[in-house]
């Protein structure tokens, strides 16, 4: 367990984040057409995963503005927005915003990922949704960069991100 804060106050999350340079575990997430993405689909790719409570807030829809900018020019690599939230409010927020350099994957159906991945909160009025953590992984799906944002209203570092790229 990881005690991160929502606004100075301790939140839990159910687990630890995976280590580098271990695999990823695969995944079932769903896409914004409904449709299933798994880790086989991203095999030769690097990606960043954009992880997060809910594209509704302003810190989070930020986030996914700064990584849909930066996404534009990474070579062979995919940007991947995981929240809980439903796939059309997904789609609804990236349509408005013109944001079409990221993949946004909902974590909606049951959490499998954020409790595979050690990143559910647990408790505070945001339990069961996604804690805010950016993980990179390489071509061969092993874990390159880990990071669990300690206050879950602010940014995640981007530089260190995108530095092992």
């Amino acid at each position: 367990m990881s005690t991160i804060t929502l606004g100075g106050n301790p939140v839990h999350t159910s687990g630890e984040l995976p280590k580098i340079g271990s695999q990823l575990a695969d995944f079932n997430l769903v896409k914004t057409d409904l449709s299933i993405a798994t880790l086989a689909d991203y095999a030769g790719k690097k990606v960043v995963f954009n992880i997060f409570p809910s594209i509704d807030t302003g810190t989070c829809a930020a986030s996914v503005r700064k990584f849909n900018e930066t996404a534009a020019g990474l070579n062979n690599t995919v940007v991947i927005c995981v929240s809980r939230d439903l796939p059309f409010a997904q789609k609804r927020f990236c349509g408005a915003e013109g944001i079409e350099n990221v993949e946004n994957l909902s974590d909606f159906k049951d959490g499998s990922f954020g409790k595979a991945n050690g990143l559910e909160i647990t408790d505070s009025v945001l339990a069961g949704l996604h804690s805010r953590v950016v993980l990179v992984i390489d071509e061969k799906g092993t874990i390159v960069h880990t990071e669990q944002v300690a206050e879950i209203a602010d940014e995640p570092n981007y530089d260190a991100a995108l530095a092992v790229l």
